[in-house]
């Protein structure tokens, strides 16, 4: 049997060696705002098993009908299937050939190709998060962005296929997507809210395999996070952190007509306040042109244009008027201050 001719040497594959090809090694960071960082793809998302077990060296998973489920033949989602029929799988050689074209002359051709042979496995990783969110075609939509993002950074001289690398990526914009919109109000705008919204169940889930109960102080002991965020993500995570409408009634058996907004707190000064203001106001202007004859002119110009005015002057602003430092300035300003609450101590 005839056999087939080596490939070039610049054109073949490297040898794996080690799985050195996670987004963790790369420097920059996602450009969505807020959005986690490559180290946390690598650390922190959940690392389904079927791209553990398979290893970076291993080839996209297929989409089959047995992972969909069943819709209309009309259906949008069901056409966009279609679509991605039309596009064939490429090769260990043809993805690595593509690859190099794109790294090295920016042929935004080949970066079209390799897009076009992965979106299978957006839809795949996808259909992983379809019971967290009704509209996979979201999800899909933004795993598309993380497929991009992944084609642009890809380095094929690392020793992995695209589909093994790319799926951090598009893992981490479909979580992403997750977090932003799994509640009317975001639950996750701190790292440490991140870091629960993805690890707090699963970690619970294992903890209680093993005949532990999973509380709060040994849930914040694994997590490495504070007690108060493992209650209050728990809190959000649960029906009594989900969102209630103000409109809807305190009593669900309506016995009661009074609505939820009924009970907000008022956010407008206390009468008792405002009258205290009006006539520390109003004593203000009584004798403040018998305060300002103790001042000399220097303390005058400071009173009326940092303490009286509306649009006042900064203390570097005074300072260059008088030629003083701004720290002089300051103390003459406190210096004021304190001479005005000393003459309207006897008053007040």
């Amino acid at each position: 049997m005839k056999r087939k001719a080596a490939p070039p040497k610049s054109a073949r594959k490297p040898k794996l060696h080690q799985p050195e090809v996670l987004p963790a090694e790369e420097t920059d960071e996602l450009e969505l705002e807020a959005e986690p960082t490559e180290e946390e793809i690598a650390t922190s998302l959940p690392v389904p098993a079927t791209n553990a077990a398979r290893g970076p060296d291993a080839a996209e998973p297929e989409l089959n009908d047995s992972d969909l489920v069943a819709v209309s033949p009309h259906d949008p989602f069901r056409r966009y299937l279609e679509e991605l029929r039309r596009y064939p799988l490429l090769s260990p050689e043809e993805e690595f050939h593509l690859a190099m074209r794109l790294r090295d002359q920016g042929d935004l051709q080949a970066a079209k190709v390799l897009v076009s042979a992965n979106l299978r496995l957006v839809v795949k990783i996808a259909f992983e998060y379809r019971t967290m969110y009704s509209n996979v075609l979201d999800l899909i939509q933004e795993g598309n962005i993380g497929l991009m993002k992944a084609v642009s950074k890809f380095d094929p001289t690392k020793g992995a296929r695209l589909g093994y690398y790319a799926s951090w990526w598009i893992r981490s914009y479909i979580l992403k997507y997750l977090l932003d919109n799994f509640r009317l109000v975001k639950i996750g705008t701190t790292q440490a809210q991140k870091k629960l919204f993805y690890h707090l169940m699963r970690e619970k889930e294992r903890l209680e395999a093993q005949g532990l109960l999973a509380g709060p102080k040994l849930l914040a002991e694994k997590l490495n996070v504070r007690e108060k965020d493992i209650v209050e993500m728990e809190q959000r995570l649960s029906g009594r952190g989900a969102e209630l409408s103000l409109d809807a009634p305190v009593d669900r058996d309506g016995e009661n007509p009074a609505r939820q907004v009924s009970f907000l707190p008022d956010s407008a000064e206390a009468a008792d306040e405002v009258l205290a203001r009006q006539q520390l106001i109003r004593l203000l202007q009584e004798r403040l042109p018998q305060f300002e004859e103790t001042l000399n002119p220097k303390e005058v110009k400071i009173l009326r244009e940092r303490l009286l005015s509306e649009e006042p002057k900064t203390l570097q602003e005074v300072a260059d008027l008088y030629g003083l430092t701004r720290e002089r300035a300051r103390q003459i300003e406190a210096k004021v201050i304190e001479k005005l609450r000393e003459f309207l101590k006897p008053a007040l």
